[in-house]
């Protein structure tokens, strides 16, 4: 099955390095979808705060309710694209590079609100695969 850019035979690690990356994107685009369509109402040891739902996540951050609309509909368009991207590559970048610049801004908004630091590790862990993924899709 061919999947997005082609992949010379003759270097192996490329094939790797290749396979590796469709499974970082489709891992990324899954744990957003996730979060945003199926766990938006439901609590979480991550959210923010003492919210139990994406709105008051977003509540306790100081941000408006049109924030949770903006920042979701990015997110989720993001991973739609990473998604895409195992077919369309040129949308994996820019998609690995917006979720890596709201993951920061996840980061910061825990730290506004002095959440522990156990709250912010999917922020984290997203943040470090989208970079990979950004690396991965450049190399």
């Amino acid at each position: 099955m061919h999947l997005g850019r082609s992949v010379p035979k003759a270097r192996p690690w490329v094939r790797t390095m290749h396979t590796t990356q469709v499974i970082l994107q489709c891992a990324v685009a899954l744990g957003l979808l996730n979060v945003w369509l199926l766990r938006a109402n439901q609590s979480t040891p991550y959210r923010g705060g003492n919210a139990q739902t994406m709105r008051e996540e977003f509540a306790a951050y100081g941000l408006p309710p049109l924030g949770m609309y903006i920042v979701g509909t990015l997110k989720v368009g993001a991973a739609l694209c990473l998604i895409a991207g195992v077919w369309w590559p040129s949308l994996v970048f820019p998609a690995a590079l917006l979720i890596a610049i709201l993951m920061v801004g996840a980061l910061a908004m825990h730290v506004k609100i002095h959440d522990p630091a156990r709250k912010s590790v999917p922020a984290v862990g997203l943040l470090l695969i989208s970079a990979v993924i950004c690396f991965l899709d450049r190399h």
